[in-house]
């Protein structure tokens, strides 16, 4: 307990980050050392104690980088954080991890396609590890908790281990503390600014062995998971999608430089493996109608007569065959026609 609070001692003193804090370090030449120049300041101590004790309040631990449990791949990164905090089951940390990303706009199909991605790797023991946000992340989160066992997904905060953001996703949270861990570098209470969700990025490119990039446009922050991936020489892979869609510009432009592989299912990383199966593909086969339909949609509308006219069908039959794509997942209405997803 000394140890720990002598290390929350230093990293919650203004302006120390994990870089600052190895700085310290070697200027006083040990943890002790360091945290003993801090001692006179007794509302910093104060501070410390209160976190260690909201910390017991609601079940959380910290692990500290010398701890057996500390992840291995974040811990072997430049600035790593010398201390987290993690609520849920801390045996999470010990698994071979995946970090799945992607925009908080992601479509249905790109939702369906990751979360049976992420079940197939949590099904093998290989943790799923993402930020909690809306769209991509939910979709790896339940994709993951889909599968037996209580070590299948890690939820990085950018907030303090007790901020739930967002509200939306409160239920996910509980679910993932109960089976698996929600994991944070922040202080407990700690409500996050825009830039700790670089950090939260950054620490998801740290936890994982490799990398899957979902839906993402060229400015979103899960493209600067994937930079992170590829500093930490993780391996990156990318999602490939429809070129006229933005959500499809950042794996697409990944996979043309030749910086991520082109993911495009389960069968990818388990070769040989009778789990492996790609369950994004509808188990129930279209009809003829409905075939026709799908391979008349693109992302530009396209109104139900005018697809009656195309595909040489009643308007009856093209509404019937819309409200079944629809009900699968595969094409959205939209106000000026349907678009497929």
């Amino acid at each position: 307990m000394n140890s720990l609070f002598d290390k929350l001692l230093i990293l919650r003193s203004p302006g120390v980050g994990p870089v600052a804090y190895e700085k310290l370090i070697r200027q006083f030449g040990s943890v002790a050392a360091a945290a003993e120049s801090l001692r006179g300041d007794m509302n910093l101590c104060d501070s410390v104690k209160r976190e260690i004790e909201a910390a017991e309040k609601i079940g959380a631990r910290f692990v500290c980088d010398d701890d057996a449990l500390y992840p291995v791949s974040l811990k072997n990164i430049k600035g790593h954080s010398p201390v987290i905090s993690v609520r849920g089951n801390v045996q999470t940390l010990a698994q071979p991890c995946v970090g799945i990303v992607g925009t908080r706009h992601a479509t249905a199909a790109g939702m369906n396609f990751i979360a049976d991605l992420a079940e197939q790797f949590a099904s093998r023991s290989v943790a799923v590890v993402s930020g909690m946000a809306i769209g991509t992340d939910t979709a790896a989160h339940r994709g993951a908790l889909r599968a037996d066992g209580n070590t299948q997904t890690i939820a990085v905060l950018g907030g303090g281990i007790d901020y739930i953001w967002p509200v939306e996703n409160e239920s996910l949270y509980w679910e993932i503390v109960e089976r698996g861990a929600v994991l944070s570098e922040m202080p407990i209470g700690f409500v996050p600014r825009a830039t700790n969700f670089v950090q939260r990025n950054r620490l998801i490119a740290g936890i994982a062995q490799k990398v899957i990039l979902s839906e993402a446009d060229l400015k979103s922050g899960s493209m600067r998971t994937a930079q992170f991936a590829l500093d930490f020489n993780r391996e990156l892979w990318a999602v490939p999608s429809h070129p006229t869609d933005a959500r499809a510009m950042g794996p697409n432009s990944l996979i043309a430089q030749h910086k991520a592989k082109l993911c495009s299912g389960a069968g990818d990383f388990f070769k040989n493996d009778d789990k492996a199966i790609k369950k994004s593909v509808p188990d129930v086969k279209n009809d003829d109608v409905e075939n026709l339909v799908l391979d008349a949609l693109g992302t530009i509308p396209v109104s139900e007569s005018v697809l009656a006219d195309v595909v040489k069908k009643s308007v009856a039959e093209i509404k019937r065959s819309l409200v079944v794509l629809e009900l699968r997942g595969l094409v959205r209405k939209t106000t000026n026609g349907y678009v497929r997803v």
